[in-house]
């Protein structure tokens, strides 16, 4: 997991060209405007989906993980908190689904707080549960940019 300063970008240019490529579509594209929905990028190989929600009690959320995306999180407008924890032993609550390229987790996360133009970078090993309020229920618009492996 990476999570930074969206100003800070270019220091994960060499994570790979995809990874540069979704960075620098965040970097670009003036986001706070687009509307709900699936934008693509690079065809299925890179695609950002914007989302608008309310965030929520983490004691309602599992974990989750990707095996064929990485995924990109950039907080356009809010905050909130992001659980994390390194995929090991943990309990598996919904097996993986292919389709949707996603298994749910149980498991205790540590918290990273995601602000407004910070970004978080999550590879197939980082369980994560996004979504959390901070203190209490906050509106949130967010883009997951999804970087196939």
């Amino acid at each position: 997991m990476i999570t930074d300063k969206l100003e800070n970008a270019k220091l994960y240019y060499s994570l790979g060209g995809r990874i540069e490529k979704a960075l620098k579509y965040l970097e670009t594209t003036n986001i706070a405007d687009a509307e709900e929905g699936k934008y693509e990028i690079d065809g299925e190989n890179i695609f950002a989906v914007v989302s608008v929600y309310e965030t929520k009690d983490s004691s309602n959320c599992n974990l989750e993980a990707h095996r064929k995306y990485i995924d990109v999180q950039y907080a356009v407008r809010g905050s909130e908190l992001i659980g994390y924890a390194p995929l090991n032993s943990q309990a598996v609550i919904k097996e993986y689904d292919e389709e949707k390229d996603f298994a749910l987790y149980g498991g205790t996360p540590s918290f990273i707080k995601l602000e407004e133009k910070m970004f978080a970078i999550f590879y197939p090993g980082d369980l994560h549960m996004p979504g959390i309020k901070v203190s209490e229920s906050a509106h949130v618009k967010k883009v997951v940019i999804k970087v196939k492996l």
